[in-house]
């Protein structure tokens, strides 16, 4: 069962949604509220844990106490990885124009075309801001990713037409799409970063619906 972060963690006595909920701030939220001295700046109410009173913090101290979500090694290899993983993917939309038989093949081609060329970008984007220790290139076995095509199958892929493109196009994105959800749900479990998170979570929805509809096909 793949769980968010929300709920693999244990509950923090100060969350990014509490930040927002400021109360005594300088200018007062009603006439009864007086302003805090000059300098101090807005107070940040901070709930507390069950049992516990809230407590009020300094707007430095409240950004203090928030969790630490800087990328580690499981977001910079993941969105490496997928990078590849969504080219591949596009290698294989690219084919369906000229070879498909079926209508609703190319059209799904296109729509995980449409799909997969933004994100690529997206994490390309988000690399070039995160670069790590590795200045953003991740070294891995591709060829060892959940769900890769092999070149020989790529090259059959190539090679075949009509229903029978059809049908091993079909398949083989089938197995692509379950091994990037694979792909996401490990993040989940062990990345720490929010866009990371965030981009995962896309993939997990987005791919389950199309290998939904590829498998009605």
């Amino acid at each position: 069962m793949l769980t968010s972060r929300s709920t693999r963690r244990p509950a923090l006595p100060l969350t990014a949604a509490a930040l927002v909920l400021t109360a005594l701030t300088a200018a007062g939220c009603d006439g009864g509220t007086e302003a805090p001295a000059r300098g101090a700046g807005p107070s940040v109410v901070a709930p507390g844990r069950p049992g516990e009173p809230a407590r009020t913090l300094s707007a430095e101290e409240a950004a203090a106490e928030l969790p630490d979500e800087s990328p580690n090694a499981a977001d910079h290899r993941y969105v490496g990885m997928m990078i590849v993983h969504h080219q591949q993917a596009l290698v294989m939309t690219d084919l369906a124009p000229g070879r498909a038989a079926s209508d609703r093949v190319r059209r799904l081609a296109e729509r995980i075309a449409a799909a997969q060329k933004p994100e690529i970008g997206a994490m390309q984007g988000w690399l070039e801001a995160h670069p790590g220790r590795r200045g953003g290139h991740v070294h891995e076995d591709h060829a060892a990713m959940p769900g890769m095509a092999t070149e020989e199958q790529l090259a059959a892929l190539r090679a075949a037409g009509g229903r029978d493109f059809d049908e091993l196009f079909l398949r083989l994105m089938i197995t692509h799409h379950e091994g990037a959800v694979t792909m996401a749900a490990e993040v989940l479990s062990e990345g720490n970063n929010v866009l990371v998170e965030q981009m995962a979570n896309d993939v997990i929805a987005q791919q389950t619906a199309e290998i939904g509809r590829m498998r009605a096909l």
